[in-house]
């Protein structure tokens, strides 16, 4: 039993050293190094590329819709809804192509993940009220736009 619990504590110390040494290197949990400009192209650093946003062309918005329903066994179901718009995981942080990339998703202003296709599981969100959001991004990660604005969707839930 007690080789069994030094294990744990190896193990918990050992997780959490190698979340400080990932963390204070720039490595995040959406898979690539934020601090490394040579990620996302010639001169830019990542958060450069999540600013600039890339207008889409009037005749062509991609629209983006989303719905989040409780789970019946644990957290909640984000199902998203494109039209216009393709993803395209296999070009993650490749060049841009008009109407492809990713969505980025967002509880109450925090990114939680990248996501590739239209269904994903959230767990873990904060208590209370919770805004969640999904914008769509270029596979370079730009926010794709329409006339300024980020074409992005939006819903309240209230975490239990």
């Amino acid at each position: 039993m007690r080789t069994f619990i030094l294990f744990i504590i190896g193990m918990t110390f050992g997780a959490a050293g190698g979340f400080l040494v990932a963390a204070g290197n720039g490595i995040t949990f959406d898979g690539h190094d934020h601090a490394d400009p040579a990620h996302h192209g010639a001169g830019m650093d990542h958060a450069t590329m999540h600013d600039t946003l890339i207008e889409v062309d009037p005749a062509n918005v991609p629209e983006v819709e989303i719905t989040v329903m409780k789970d019946p066994m644990s957290g909640y179901n984000l199902h998203v809804m494109t039209d216009r718009f393709a993803f395209t995981p296999d070009a993650a942080s490749k060049a841009h192509v008009i109407g492809e990339g990713h969505a980025h998703v967002y509880a109450n202003g925090v990114k939680l993940a990248r996501l590739y296709g239209s269904w994903m599981h959230l767990d873990k969100l904060p208590k209370g009220e919770v805004e969640i959001t999904v914008s769509l991004n270029s596979n370079d990660h730009h926010p794709y736009a329409n006339n300024g604005t980020p074409i992005e969707a939006k819903q309240m839930i209230t975490v239990d």
